[in-house]
């Protein structure tokens, strides 16, 4: 049986509704998150909902950290701002669903975390045969760079399925990936982007917080730029 795993969806309930809606379409009801369900984006409450009703199991992202334990990104004001707005709007049945999410996990002997196996919230992990040769197991995933990513080594596959709210590879497209055990297949798919525009400008954010969805920029930046 196919299954799909998402990650990065950072709020971005429009993305997160694409990707569901094409899921429906493949006919796949096994999906699972690989972090990050919160930050970024001002519809946290609609992608935490829409993950417990449809029962996606998820994995503890860095943003999902600071979010469940109070605390903040070391390294951007501009995460830290979305935080502070988001603390205020967070509904407690979600935010005592954050504080569930593990921070590993296993599906059918496929290894998932956010970041990587050294550190499994924040880690930026840069695949290599090297780095692999180290972990045990067999096939891997794990989101947080925000870049859709499939490689083999010997005997080993790993997959990063991409950003599904804020992609960082130069595709705006919100992406995901389907797996039937061992072989992975990556997707990508449309959504309008002005509504989350719109709902960032009346919660008070200027277009640098969300301009980079345009082009799926490595960075936050304005529309114009």
């Amino acid at each position: 049986m196919k299954m799909a795993f998402i990650s990065d969806i950072h709020g971005n309930f429009e993305a997160l509704q694409a990707v569901l809606s094409e899921l429906d379409r493949l006919g796949i009801s096994r999906v699972y998150c690989a972090g990050d369900i919160v930050g970024y984006y001002s519809q946290i409450n609609e992608c935490c909902d829409a993950l417990r009703l449809r029962g996606i199991q998820s994995v503890m992202g860095n943003h999902d950290w600071y979010m469940a334990g109070g605390g903040f990104c070391p390294r951007s004001r501009s995460v830290n701002d979305c935080l502070a707005y988001q603390r205020g709007v967070i509904e407690k049945q979600n935010l005592d669903w954050l504080k569930s999410l593990p921070v590993q996990m296993q599906i059918d002997g496929i290894r998932m975390v956010h970041g990587g196996w050294t550190d499994p919230i924040d880690e930026y992990l840069k695949p290599t045969p090297e780095y692999f040769e180290k972990v045990a197991g067999d096939v891997f995933v794990s989101g947080h760079t925000h870049v859709q990513t499939l490689r083999k080594f010997a005997g080993k596959t790993y997959c990063n399925p991409g950003s599904v709210g804020q992609p960082r590879d130069g595709d705006p497209r919100a992406a995901f990936a389907v797996c039937d055990g061992r072989e992975f297949e990556l997707h990508r798919v449309e959504y309008d982007m002005q509504k989350v525009f719109d709902l960032m400008e009346a919660a008070g954010f200027g277009d640098y917080y969300y301009g980079g969805l345009k082009t799926g920029a490595k960075t936050l930046r304005r529309l114009a730029d």
